[in-house]
């Protein structure tokens, strides 16, 4: 199962718990479900909104919203902008700020953890009955540089 990333390991334990139990439920139930509502669950994956797509749209709207309360209402709201942005700062420095653990617990996933869900349904599914295995990569391969 996934390692998650940062935010995995810096999320509360807790949440990180039960995201990871949940999917591991969720991907043994569709073991023995229909094709098309494995290709319906594979859907609903490609449209999930990732833990960092959730934190970033958040920046926006109350940095946002904190710039017009500041310019239009009383300045004392252009605080808020600066903090955001201090948060995200940090985020990006550390994948930690006070956001994060609030998002985990609300149970939104990284963008590895939905990943790993859709990468176990196709091997269930069979996607990858014929392939290869034991290849290595190559550094004459295409895009290995």
């Amino acid at each position: 199962m996934p390692r998650g990333g940062r935010e995995r390991r810096h999320g509360p334990g807790k949440a990180n718990e039960e995201i990871l139990r949940e999917m591991r439920e969720r991907i043994a139930s569709y073991a023995s479900r229909p094709q098309d509502e494995v290709e319906g669950r594979l859907d609903e994956l490609e449209r999930e909104w990732d833990l960092e797509r959730a934190l970033q749209v958040n920046a926006a709207v109350l940095s946002l919203a904190g710039l017009v309360l500041g310019v239009t209402r009383d300045r004392k709201w252009l605080w808020v902008p600066g903090v955001v942005a201090g948060f995200l700062l940090q985020h990006a420095v550390s994948g930690w700020c006070p956001p994060v653990e609030m998002l985990r617990r609300w149970k939104l996933r990284t963008r590895g953890e939905i990943d790993a869900e859709k990468f176990a349904l196709r091997v269930q599914r069979g996607d990858f009955r014929g392939a290869e295995v034991g290849h290595s990569a190559s550094s004459e391969g295409p895009g290995w540089g």
